[in-house]
């Protein structure tokens, strides 16, 4: 008896075949959470709770008295975060089967339709906004700024036409902090506001080791980032000098204590200190890499020692 299955793949053509080899086995959950990108929702949470726990600590508030609001801002914020990262994918899936670290997306693979992710996105941001309103209105039009910030003004304005792209798209990435801020205390004391612009100043010189590393992806995806369209000795120059722009910042942290001040200007000397010592080798892959690497360790314990400090 001839198998229906075995007769299906022998008619398929060799080369549509290996197409379809190439396409990983995963569950509908991993791609749920690959859709959603749920790194970058998972990192977002971490800034998001510190600017809560900071609103918190200035305003003279219990943490666990505000456990209900505390879970609230963070489901709401890593909902819209998570739509934004969606419909991002959906934008995106004419250009990500170019890009090794994106060509599996399952908007990419099909396995999630387009109307489908357009639909999730739009359901998520709206779940989201609804959670952050039972929070603050101001949380609530921040979050919808961020929103717009990633999808339009990143996503479908800047990102395949202008060199700025990075700079544009590091606004959305910097207000998760002023979102957990503000579900505490909406009138945004000046902390938040340099809590902002530390994630603001952060992400160029992260993203543009990543892109560095990325390079003929991002050629071959027609993505104008700086290293594709300045090259790395251009490139190397604008991290450096992003890093530096974060040296002053800590100082207007003080009221955090002086244990932060020290180990926030240990983190930027250190990083810069990495820079320029690796700076004039000519394996610019591997210089990147742990430029790379040493910005996220420095936001996570930039962000998590805040925390720890203004414990009482």
């Amino acid at each position: 008896m001839t198998d229906p299955k075995a007769f299906r793949e022998a008619a398929i053509d060799p080369s549509e075949r290996s197409l379809q080899s190439d396409i990983p086995e995963t569950t509908a959950w991993r791609d749920f959470l690959s859709l959603i990108k749920i790194g970058i929702v998972n990192s977002n949470m971490i800034t998001t709770f510190t600017g809560l726990w900071l609103a918190l600590y200035f305003t003279n508030q219990s943490f666990l008295i505000n456990l209900d609001l505390v879970l609230v801002t963070l489901i709401g914020s890593s909902l819209i975060i998570a739509g934004s990262c969606t419909i991002n994918n959906y934008i995106d899936r004419d250009i990500d089967h170019l890009m090794e670290r994106t060509k599996v997306r399952p908007t990419v693979t099909g396995k999630v339709a387009p109307a489908k992710a357009v639909f999730l996105g739009v359901f998520l941001i709206s779940l989201g906004t609804i959670f952050l309103l039972m929070t603050t209105l101001t949380a609530a039009i921040i979050g919808l700024i961020g929103v717009f910030s990633y999808v339009y003004l990143y996503t479908i304005w800047s990102k395949r036409q202008y060199v700025s792209n990075t700079i544009i798209g590091s606004i959305s990435g910097a207000v998760p902090p002023l979102i957990g801020w503000a579900a505490i205390d909406a009138n945004l004391h000046p902390v938040a506001w340099f809590l902002f612009l530390i994630m603001f100043i952060w992400q160029p010189p992260h993203f543009y080791a990543l892109a560095m590393r990325r390079v003929e992806e991002y050629r071959a995806a027609g993505i104008p980032m700086l290293p594709v369209v300045k090259g790395f000795d251009v490139t190397k120059k604008h991290i450096m000098l992003w890093i530096a722009a974060l040296l002053p910042l800590p100082f207007f942290l003080k009221s955090l204590g002086i244990p932060f001040l020290v180990l926030a200007t240990a983190l930027n000397i250190s990083w810069l200190a990495l820079g320029i010592y690796g700076y004039k080798k000519k394996d610019n892959i591997k210089w990147a890499t742990s430029m790379f690497v040493y910005s996220l360790q420095y936001l996570t314990i930039m962000f998590v020692s805040m925390v720890i400090v203004t414990l009482k």
